[in-house]
């Protein structure tokens, strides 16, 4: 998945190795499911067979669905469907070996998450369209929130996949978890501090990831006004006029699809937007105004 995946479990027993490596073993399975960055993975297969119902794992259906779900509940600014658009803009190479995926799939004219069928009784997902799904905003969270289930016995501890935390418990301290959001301008800063039990906390940023080779100026990149990693799938642009988007939700499948949506929708409406879904957030602009939902908007 291309991140440094770390765990910490407070209080570990004789047994506690074990269910850690379970723990891990559930982010290879799920990348070996949901990944566009290897040939052989299922979800390669699955954009190389469009038009017809193909059988799939339960771990690769869910997270389909899921996806398919928030793309609905966004009015289309979370969109699964952008995998061919974001290999056009130079996100297509494995971050372990550097080789780059180029699908077959040539989707021609505008597809959407309308364009994907599932059968839930047969677990078939059928592509109506030649197209290439991204789970990227699903997957690492799916992961995180699987790898929690196998440490939910040991209660406090915590799981961190390249920011996509699930803090479980308490800490070593017996007090909630101390999360900093990181500052979206200022390199190991923090820019707010969350307390949070038993919940996942997952930032969008526009500092993670620029279009490879591109060359954009400090000046341009802190005004927001340069191309990064996250898409707007309606206008085929990076948003603007966000620079960090953060959830916390119960759990980090939830939180780090959301808070891609968000990021797409903008400041406002994104508040608005992760209110209507019941959880709580923080949005950051470019110039570092502070927007945020009903239960942070008094912490500082």
């Amino acid at each position: 998945m291309g991140t440094l995946v770390t765990i910490h479990v407070v209080h570990p027993d004789t047994e506690a190795g074990v269910a850690i490596d379970r723990a891990f073993g559930w982010f290879q399975a799920i990348e070996a499911r949901c990944t566009r960055f290897v040939w052989d993975s299922e979800l390669i297969q699955l954009s190389a067979r469009p038009g017809v119902p193909v059988p799939t794992t339960a771990i690769l259906f869910e997270a389909v669905r899921f996806a398919l779900r928030v793309a609905e509940e966004s009015g289309g600014a979370f969109d699964p469907t952008v995998g061919h658009r974001m290999e056009a803009r130079g996100f297509n190479r494995e971050h372990r070996t550097g080789e780059a995926i180029h699908t077959a799939s040539s989707p021609g004219d505008h597809v959407t998450w309308r364009d994907v069928q599932l059968d839930p009784d047969k677990r078939t997902i059928t592509l109506l369209r030649p197209l290439t799904l991204d789970l990227g905003a699903v997957a690492k969270g799916l992961a995180v929130d699987t790898a929690a289930r196998e440490l939910e016995r040991f209660r406090d501890f915590a799981i961190n996949a390249g920011g996509d935390l699930y803090m479980g418990g308490l800490n070593p301290r017996g007090e909630p978890w101390s999360v900093g959001v990181r500052h979206p301008r200022r390199e190991g800063a923090s820019i707010d501090w969350l307390r949070v039990s038993n919940q996942a906390v997952c930032t969008s940023g526009d500092y993670e990831r620029r279009i490879p080779g591109s060359a954009a100026d400090q000046s341009d990149f802190n005004s927001g006004g340069s191309e990064h990693h996250i898409l707007d799938p309606r206008i085929d642009a990076s948003p603007r006029t966000v620079a960090s988007a953060t959830v916390v939700a119960p759990g980090a499948m939830l939180a780090d699809a959301l808070a891609t949506a968000a990021f797409v929708l903008g400041p406002a409406e994104g508040i608005r937007f992760l209110d209507r879904m019941g959880v709580e957030g923080l949005i950051f602009t470019p110039n570092l105004g502070r927007y945020a939902t009903r239960g942070l908007s008094h912490v500082a």
